[in-house]
């Protein structure tokens, strides 16, 4: 079985006949979702890492796209922080974001936003009781590759990377999935009476 599914999205529910324009909008519509929640940024004392509201971004586009879309879109943003647009947290930009110690969660957001996606294309994001495994997992793959790439291109001990890259963000988390988790299914009710 494919991971990318063909079955249902909650942006293929909401727009059932979506065009090549459509799709567009909807990535640049994304891109510009996602610039604005990583904006929201929040420094961590002792840590390249800051606090963002991008993760959030991530849950909710990524599994509202589905894979492809939701893959496109984010892969797009970060092409379009890459070369030069000030799009990441604290309205950063350049090749350094990814291959600096804040890389590996953006690869790890990148991989979330197909697996979110994914997902929900199996409707795992219609009810409560599927919905937040699918918040965890998807904030477990940013994390692992975050922390992962911050120990490795800072040399700081595992600890450390456990201590500035996901001890700190935890708290936050907890309330973006159980944002994410109220959010996606209450769309979908709403999508369901249209």
């Amino acid at each position: 079985m494919s991971l990318v599914s063909t079955t249902t999205s909650l942006r293929a529910a909401v727009l059932p006949r979506s065009t090549a324009i459509s799709n567009v909008g909807l990535l640049l519509g994304g891109t510009l979702f996602l610039s604005a929640m990583a904006q929201i940024a929040i420094p961590v004392p002792g840590s390249p890492v800051p606090v963002t509201g991008q993760t959030l971004g991530v849950l909710l586009l990524g599994t509202a796209y589905g894979a492809t879309l939701g893959l496109s879109t984010f892969a797009f943003y970060l092409l379009m922080g890459i070369a030069g647009a000030p799009i990441f947290a604290s309205g950063s930009h350049g090749i350094s974001k990814l291959t600096g110690a804040t890389g590996g969660y953006l690869v790890g957001m990148l991989l979330a936003s197909l697996v979110l996606g994914a997902l929900a294309g199996r409707k795992w994001d219609q009810k409560i009781a599927t919905v937040i495994p699918t918040m965890l997992i998807g904030t477990a793959i940013i994390f692992i590759f975050g922390v992962s790439w911050l120990h490795i291109s800072t040399g700081q001990s595992w600890r450390w990377a456990f201590d500035k890259g996901l001890t700190p963000f935890i708290l936050g988390e907890v309330l973006k999935i159980a944002i994410a988790s109220t959010a996606l299914p209450t769309l979908w009710r709403f999508a369901a009476k249209r």
